[in-house]
């Protein structure tokens, strides 16, 4: 039967868009009936479609001639190139860099840009490489081309599709989802939490013999492959009719499942292997192994023992073909009492940091479920809920189903009755096609609306910081609302900052309530971080405006600002980006230290400036700074970075002072530059390095000055860590290419070009530096970096005029990066290398000391750190010379940099109240 445009959909579908696989589910409404399971077409080998119930949730990239290209056709795209699916789950286990995991876990993530092209995490240099919601995108695309395969008169474009994300998603993660949705050709969508869903299955699979009673409640227990979802369920009488339900609470995002059992096992056969860490390709292949391992002796009906075999790989400890043996019992022990520990009533989840660091991935702190559950209803005025509901794969284990009651039995004194539900792994993509059919008027619904309470950051006329509750728990799809009895002071055309904070136990909080901030209960969520410019004004203005708020139908959150005088309005956006500066704790804000400004002083210091810089100057540039100490009263290293970002504002307008002379404009990009450093960690700080960016494309106005050319390169790397890698790689590419002319054709004949001078000894330091600290250029371009920076460390020896090769050297190979992505580190085998050409060199120097360490910090990563020989050989380097504990302790044990070795790292002091995480 043919659909028409304009008609009422005939199918629902449910999608079940999962961290390790994904489902699909449809109701046919001409037909009725049940949901049913829609099988998705996919390589299961080279060569081989097949259809299966899941879909795994794994994207594999094939090299050239990797695979015959007419091996890797699907009935509806003949020169298919990619894998999604069986083939690249299986294939790519022993090709782990061509292979993307877990897409759906760092949409989650809020310590990274999470649009930035990440996967494959650690990446083999020749792929492109992928954002996480690309990633969905092409695994939904994939569902919708296998869909459209099957129903070509039925295109899934033209159903009503409702997509299933994790209760604790945050904003950005559900806005990512949206878009990876409509991106992939979704556009008649709804989001449906994925607890709910497993209950709208439990709910059309039981609607004839339930018998709860009003009053009751369910805990719907959701644990998969990446996420522990909790979600509180309570029955309410109905007059006529059946029972309704609501959801009172849902638990925090927790990145705790079963990819954490797999990791766990795996670790547990290393050390039956040994106790070596297995190289990363090997480790993929044990990772895969122990998840089958897991689901075998787990499972029902287990054998006593199971056999892990694994393939040789040449010099590899796995080399030889070797075989583990697991026994049932030991596995048992190991999975089930490990991660559903034994809990006391008032016990709380441990806050160390987690032991699996292999993915890249915040893994929640403490691997106790049991606990996290615990802590889940003592926040909810202990509830002993009547029901339990189990929900993902880690439940097709009846072992650990047999376990979590036996714990809830022993250690709370609690019983809930079971409800049981056919296919765990099926029952989120059916229940998401039944609350289609709910949607449509037909069934139970639970009604839910917001889990949580959302709250406006906000400062009172005193300076206290404050929240406003700005959308109530509880809120339905489709509400607004407006704060329309308060008003609030909006700068605009100035960098603003928006704190925003999330609740899911202050359920009470009612719109335009002000609130002092509540550390315990309030959780911060990623700022929105603006300068919202209107109207034909120069300069900054301060006008009036009104909060209001909706819950769009499709389940995300819109937040305008609506001006009092007139009819301007403005969106306020959820950004990835800015998720990176708050979460991803590459910096931190030392209290009020570094965001309070005295208005008195600086206003004095921002006159100074423009005697200086300004149209009609006066002053003398090279005391600039000097007089800026005598009007705060401040060492220039104490000033705050609320201040700097201040002079930051005043000195940029000022650019135009550069072409009055090489003195003047010297000094307009040091100043420049050191108010910006380090380019991150303040509110809006990503708008001032955009702004500044624009005087890139100029390059110096006194190019024949050496002074002002060093000065330009200072300014770069200052405010580095605020550059896209699209911009560090506009300012290194030349670089390389200017370098590697001079160092690897030293006889060659120099251009005449005034942008390709013969860079004097200062210059050239500062240029080394700036390359030093791009830490988001590529890996490859990395590599090409460090060997130039080596070639010329080789021909000219360790000297102390070489400091800055040297430091560039360290900083570039570093294990923990200062604030770059760790998908960008530079592989252990390359640094292996580079620590060994270094120490053989002659001479010894703190920067050399410095730069061994940075090379072989040891991080519990094994994809960064160095193999242990070669960090003992560098232990044995250090100890002939007489390298201070401090640094040899950071090579054998790790740990956190100091403040001496902080500004070391970047290269000067940082601001006051701002610090590198590493």
């Amino acid at each position: 039967m043919k659909q028409h445009s304009g008609t009422i959909p005939r199918f629902i579908v449910g999608i079940d868009l999962g961290t390790t696989n994904s489902a699909v589910a449809f109701i046919d409404m001409v037909r009725g009936g049940p949901a049913q399971t829609f099988p998705v077409l996919q390589l299961v080998a080279p060569g081989t479609v097949e259809a299966r119930d899941s879909l795994p949730s794994f994207h594999y990239e094939p090299a050239n001639e990797e695979v015959e290209a007419n091996l890797l056709a699907l009935p509806w795209d003949t020169e298919n190139s990619r894998v999604v699916g069986i083939m690249a789950r299986e294939h790519g286990a022993g090709v782990p860099g061509r292979l993307a995991v877990s897409a759906k876990s760092w949409l989650s993530h809020g310590g990274v840009d999470r649009k930035a092209e990440l996967l494959p995490w650690h990446s083999a240099p020749d792929i492109q490489k992928l954002s996480p919601g690309e990633t969905s995108r092409r695994y939904l695309e994939h569902i919708r081309y296998a869909w459209d395969h099957a129903h070509p008169d039925a295109p899934l474009a033209e159903q009503d599709v409702v997509l299933t994300v994790p209760a604790s998603f945050d904003e950005v993660a559900r806005e990512l989802t949206v878009d990876a949705a409509r991106a992939a050709g979704l556009p008649r969508l709804c989001l449906l939490e994925e607890p709910q869903a497993a209950f709208y299955a439990w709910i059309r699979q039981h609607r004839k013999t339930q018998d709860m009673k009003p009053g009751q409640s369910i805990l719907v227990c959701d644990i998969g492959g990446g996420t522990t979802d909790l979600t509180l369920i309570e029955t309410e009488e109905e007059k006529e009719g059946p029972l309704n339900y609501r959801r009172i609470a849902v638990g925090e995002h927790l990145l705790l499942g079963g990819d954490n059992l797999d990791l766990a096992l795996a670790h547990h056969i290393e050390e039956k292997l040994g106790g070596h860490k297995l190289a990363p390709a090997d480790w993929s292949i044990v990772v895969r192994r122990s998840q089958l391992a897991k689901e075998v002796l787990l499972g029902p009906e287990a054998p006593e023992t199971y056999t892990i075999h694994l393939p040789a790989r040449g010099r590899s400890v796995v080399g030889g073909g070797r075989q583990v043996d697991l026994n049932r019992n030991e596995v048992v022990r190991l999975l089930a009492e490990g991660f559903l520990p034994e809990v006391a009533v008032d016990e709380k989840p441990t806050v160390r940091q987690s032991g699996f660091q292999e993915f890249g991935l915040p893994y929640a702190p403490d691997a106790g479920i049991t606990r996290y559950l615990s802590a889940f209803l003592t926040a909810n005025h202990n509830a002993r809920p009547d029901y339990i509901l189990f929900n993902g794969g880690f439940f097709e284990s009846p072992v650990l189903q047999a376990r979590l009651l036996d714990v809830l039995k022993q250690a709370l004194n609690w019983q809930p009755q079971v409800l049981r539900t056919d296919r765990l792994d099926l029952a989120v993509a059916c229940g998401a096609a039944e609350y289609g059919r709910v949607r449509r008027g037909q069934g139970a619904r639970i009604t839910s609306g917001l889990a949580r309470t959302y709250y406006l950051g906000i400062s009172r006329d005193n300076g206290e910081p404050a929240a406003v509750c700005l959308l109530p728990a509880g809120l339905e799809e489709g509400e607004s609302v407006h704060l329309s009895e308060q008003t609030f002071k909006l700068h605009l055309r100035k960098p603003v900052e928006f704190p925003l904070y999330t609740s899911g136990s202050r359920t009470t909080d009612q719109p335009g309530e002000l609130l002092p901030i509540d550390e315990e209960n309030m959780r911060p969520m990623p700022s929105i971080k603006t300068v919202i410019n209107s109207g034909k004004k120069k300069g900054s203005e301060q006008i009036q405006v009104q909060l209001h708020a909706k819950l769009t139908e499709i389940g995300t959150i819109e937040v305008w600002l609506a001006a009092v005088d007139d009819s301007r309005e403005w969106r306020l956006q959820f950004d990835a980006r800015a998720a990176t500066q708050t979460e991803r704790a590459v910096v931190e804000e030392e209290g009020n230290r570094a965001g309070v400004l005295d208005e008195t002083m600086a206003a004095s210091s921002a006159g100074t400036i423009r005697s200086v810089l300004g149209a009609g100057r006066s002053g003398e540039p090279a005391g600039l700074l000097k007089k800026l100490e005598q009007n705060t009263g401040m060492k220039r290293t104490d000033w705050p970075p609320a201040l700097l970002r201040r002079w930051f504002e005043e000195t940029l307008p000022l650019a135009d002072c550069r072409a009055a002379g090489p003195e003047l404009e010297a000094r307009w990009l040091n100043l420049i530059g050191y108010a910006l450093r380090p380019g991150y960690g303040f509110a809006a700080d990503d708008w001032r390095v955009g702004n500044l960016w624009r005087i890139k494309s100029a390059g110096v106005e006194n190019h024949r000055n050496e002074m002002c050319r060093a000065e330009w390169w200072i300014l770069w790397r200052r405010v580095a860590g605020g550059l896209t890698e699209h911009q560090q790689m506009e300012l290194a590419s030349p670089l390389i290419k200017q370098w590697n002319s001079r160092i690897r054709n030293p006889g060659a004949k120099k251009s005449n070009k005034p942008t390709n001078f013969q860079f004097g000894d200062h210059e050239s330091a500062e240029v080394w530096r700036l390359l030093g600290s791009l830490e988001r250029l590529p890996s490859v371009k990395k590599e090409q970096l460090g060997e130039l920076l080596l070639l010329w460390l080789e021909r000219k020896g360790i000297r102390i005029s070489n400091g800055a090769v040297i430091w560039a050297l360290g900083r570039i190979g570093a294990r923990v990066p200062t604030y770059g992505p760790l998908n960008t580190v530079v592989s252990a085998e390359c640094c292996a290398e580079w620590a060994g050409r270094l120490m053989a060199m002659d001479g010894s120097s703190e920067e050399k000391a410095f730069a061994l360490m940075h090379l072989a910090r040891f991080t519990g990563d094994r994809y960064r750190d160095l193999p242990e020989e070669c960090r003992q050989q560098l232990l044995d380097w250090m100890s002939e010379h007489a390298v201070s504990e401090r640094l040899s302790d950071l090579v054998r044990v790790g740990g956190l940099l100091d403040a001496e070795e902080q500004d070391h790292a970047f290269g000067e002091a940082l601001p006051a109240g701002l610090h590198l995480a590493g």
